[in-house]
């Protein structure tokens, strides 16, 4: 397996409840010994990127899998699996976010064997897929600043069930004249313990740090 998609058909009860496939796909993962992390963020944010600079730094040392979630299209999976990584595209049609059946229905046929690491880069949103546990070890959340200094205000409870939050593309914050620390601020006041790391996907900048911060 390189290469794969599926279309969900996101009427029809797969699984049965979300919080069963939930535990079901972590008790796989760690069947497998694979550490499994949701990336979430808005439209833009920079998740692709992103998944490249860490598959980028990490894919001497570990079997990387991919599963992009999109409603159209493998475009994000192609640019990913251009990295030599193997990938499973979900195209949910109208669903604006990933649940834990789509995720067990598209790995379903996947020799989880083979790998060590799963990024799972959920639809571009940041409000539903907040809402819909996928079994990872843990979720990650990018905030663009190319998106604006309000984000954490407007999603909160977005922030709340985030295991780590990465403010990308900081190498536009001079040019963009944004306030960086006032961000980091604000996801203080939601949750002061949070791990927030700062981050440019295009140089690289602060993704060591990520790898470190995921245990990895």
């Amino acid at each position: 397996m390189s290469n794969k998609t599926v279309s969900i058909d996101v009427q029809k009860d797969l699984f049965g409840a979300n919080k069963g496939a939930a535990i079901s796909n972590a008790d796989e993962f760690k069947k497998h010994g694979i550490h499994a992390f949701d990336v979430m963020g808005s439209v833009g944010s920079g998740k692709t990127l992103f998944i490249e600079a860490l598959c980028e730094e990490m894919s001497g040392r570990y079997k990387i899998l991919m599963v992009a979630g999109d409603l159209a299209t493998r475009i994000d999976a192609d640019r990913v699996a251009s990295h030599g990584i193997d990938t499973v595209q979900i195209n949910t049609g109208n669903a604006c976010h990933l649940d834990a059946r789509m995720v067990r229905f598209a790995l379903k046929d996947v020799d989880l064997s083979k790998y060590e690491l799963v990024f799972i880069e959920n639809v571009g949103n940041l409000i539903c897929p907040a809402g819909y546990s996928l079994g990872v070890e843990k979720r990650i959340v990018l905030l663009g600043i190319t998106e604006g200094p309000y984000m954490v205000r407007k999603h909160p409870l977005t922030i709340k069930r985030a295991d780590i939050i990465v403010i990308n593309k900081i190498d536009l914050a001079e040019v963009l004249d944004f306030d960086v620390e006032a961000l980091v601020s604000d996801v203080r006041e939601v949750d002061s313990d949070l791990p927030v790391f700062l981050v440019s996907s295009k140089t690289g900048q602060g993704i060591d740090e990520v790898v470190h911060g995921l245990g990895l």
